[in-house]
């Protein structure tokens, strides 16, 4: 199986964790005083600070306009379009600043799921697509053709290839986008409303598919019975604000705090608490 999308250069390669051998890891992601606005507008975020572990699943919530889309978007460099210099770095990954040096370094780090598939499947056929990162990470045809048989394995999109991409259902083409992302073999998963707009199996598949990721993962989502399955912790977002930051069903399960940030405790939480 080939596909016909041309290499490009290989981008940079990863560089070796600056942790001394026996130190502590880094934090998979640490962002540390966070503004930023848009042109023209008011501020977005306001001083945001958190830290995710490698390793941890985390959802971010909060009503629309909180910010959450914007945060992901400064976790592999998608936002600010002028990026900061390494002292004035606000974000760091692993322990590296993003900063203009290392962005690239960082967008091989943490892959970056949007909202609409359609926004990121830029090829005719399935393969072509997920094959499209790996080609551009300077990888054999061999490595590649690896990479994308595992992927769609992995999305249970296996034997896609040859398929276009227009002819796939929603969820079809949110798993096809992601095994795009997964085939570059990210630390860290970026998830903006994975599940916006899914059927119920789609999104069931979909939950099933992110359940067996073991990589960092934060899942920007309304979808709140969805964290409760997924993400031991949640990060509760509003305003441009951290407000909340707990385990899952502690915060998720605080009706007072909930009603506050225009959420509502979610239907499984309801349900056990009846039980």
């Amino acid at each position: 199986m080939t596909f016909s999308i041309e290499s490009s250069a290989s981008s940079a390669s990863a560089s070796e964790s600056s942790e001394s051998r026996g130190a502590p890891l880094a934090p998979a992601i640490a962002v540390r005083d966070l503004d930023f606005a848009y042109p023209g507008g008011g501020d977005v975020l306001k001083g945001v600070g958190l830290s995710i572990q490698r390793g941890e699943r985390v959802g971010l919530v909060g009503p629309s306009g909180a910010g959450k889309s914007t945060l992901l978007m400064h976790l592999n460099g998608l936002l600010p379009s002028d990026l900061p210099t390494e002292a004035e770095a606000r974000v760091f990954i692993e322990g590296i600043p993003l900063c203009r040096r290392t962005v690239f370094q960082i967008r091989r780090c943490v892959g970056f799921l949007f909202q609409d598939p359609d926004d990121q499947l830029i090829c005719p056929t399935v393969g072509e697509d997920v094959a499209y990162g790996p080609l551009n990470l300077g990888l054999s045809q061999q490595d590649v053709v690896r990479r994308v048989r595992r992927s769609l394995e992995q999305v249970e999109l296996a034997g896609y290839e040859y398929r276009s991409t227009l002819q796939l259902s929603l969820g079809e083409r949110k798993r096809a986008a992601l095994a795009g992302v997964l085939a570059c073999e990210p630390a860290i998963l970026a998830l903006d409303e994975p599940f916006s707009s899914l059927d119920p199996r789609a999104r069931r598949t979909l939950t099933r598919i992110l359940e067996r990721c073991g990589c960092t993962m934060v899942i920007a989502t309304h979808e709140l019975d969805f964290v409760v399955q997924l993400c031991p912790r949640v990060i509760v977002l509003d305003r441009g604000q951290v407000v909340a930051d707990g385990p899952t069903r502690t915060v998720l399960g605080d009706s007072a705090l909930m009603e506050q940030h225009g959420l509502e405790v979610p239907l499984t939480l309801r349900l056990a608490a009846h039980e």
